[in-house]
């Protein structure tokens, strides 16, 4: 495969109404079948209008860029300093929501187009009716990438060929089938259009040439299948949000036992955990498997159907120490949000009759 980049020069500036398909065909009369065309989404953004007034600068400035942006963010992610890590309402993670305040008058914001994909497909479209082209279209902007440096150039929308190329199922050199690999080639393509773009050289798109021989017929899924499931991310918050949420959902343990038997070891693991973290006083003792039923199931009336284990809690602390009942008590919070972070579910209990236990967190 041979790649050509090849910038698109004489655009000039981009306004509200302007008509983008000619713009393009005008300033690039050598497009030809099978082209990738990669525009910059922030000149699609202009002429569909996606412009917001605010003041020149001074705190009033700030403060509209600040009720712009939450008007943008479907749901913060991550904040440092003035950095805003949010999802926009398409679904994009990105900073400041994609906000631009670069090429463009400084009375005004640019915001990303409302539909990336139906831009693509309408650019798409008008290039084929009007100038009998067949090429693929790539909006593009600019994002950052969670453990690198830099910035790079990614797709929020695409027409005319497939979002991602599946690799899975076939076969390596080396006679190994591919179960994970599945490459966004139109963020490879976008990223290659930038090359030939650059942020201050005015020039809004760019033709990948040699990757297609033939668009496809059908415009595709769109960007949008590049969206991960928010079922599927694993990395759906920044460390301190991360972190401050699961302070929260320690601070609100409920007590449910789970239909999967707990883990001996994940049980171990968390009692460890806190070992550090506890009064020299307490002592947290583990019962798990045969021993069960008979020292806590059957002396306890509120066992808990499922648990299969507990963890016995003892203060060692010398009698009428007053603060003794309160210190096991924070404790024994801090084993059942250990517990939570290791996936098991807890429910605390009063302990068994006869025993030198002060409570039984039952697992």
């Amino acid at each position: 495969m041979r790649l050509e980049i090849l910038p698109v020069s004489g655009i000039g500036d981009v306004s509200p109404g302007d008509d983008l398909a000619g713009l393009i065909g005008t300033a690039a009369p050598w497009l030809r079948d099978g082209d990738v065309l990669v525009v910059t989404s922030k000149i699609v953004s202009k002429a569909e209008g996606q412009l917001v007034e605010i003041p020149v600068d001074g705190p009033e400035r700030l403060a509209a860029r600040e009720e712009v942006l939450a008007a943008e963010t479907a749901r913060p992610v991550a904040a440092r300093g003035a950095t805003r890590i949010v999802q926009t309402h398409h679904g994009f993670v990105m900073a400041a929501a994609g906000i631009d305040a670069s090429n463009v008058n400084r009375s005004r914001l640019v915001l990303l187009p409302k539909d990336p994909d139906a831009s693509a497909r309408s650019l798409r479209a008008a290039l084929g009716e009007r100038y009998g082209v067949d090429v693929a279209v790539i909006v593009s902007d600019t994002m950052g990438r969670p453990w690198r440096n830099g910035l790079t150039d990614v797709a929020l929308g695409v027409a005319g060929m497939a979002p991602i190329r599946d690799h899975r199922g076939e076969v390596d050199p080396y006679g190994n089938e591919l179960h994970i690999t599945q490459m966004a080639v139109v963020d490879e393509l976008a990223g290659a259009g930038e090359l030939v773009k650059g942020k201050c050289d005015q020039v809004p798109v760019a033709v990948v040439r040699g990757y297609l021989t033939v668009p496809d017929e059908e415009d595709g899924p769109g960007a949008v299948a590049l969206v991960r499931d928010p079922a599927q991310d694993l990395f759906a918050l920044g460390t301190a949000e991360a972190r401050s949420a699961g302070l929260l959902a320690a601070a609100t343990l409920g007590d449910t036992i789970g239909p999967d038997p707990a883990d001996p070891a994940a049980v171990g693991r968390a009692i460890a955990a806190v070992r550090d973290a506890v009064r020299p006083d307490t002592e947290f003792t583990l019962v798990t498997g045969d021993r069960v039923p008979a020292e806590l199931a059957e002396s306890i009336p509120d066992w808990p159907t499922g648990a299969t284990g507990g963890v016995l809690c003892r203060s060692t602390a010398p009698a009428g120490d007053p603060f003794a009942g309160i210190r096991l008590g924070t404790d024994v919070h801090r084993l059942r949000a250990a517990l939570a972070a290791q996936g098991v579910p807890s429910v605390l209990l009063p302990p068994p009759p006869g025993t030198a236990a002060d409570a039984v967190v039952a697992v």
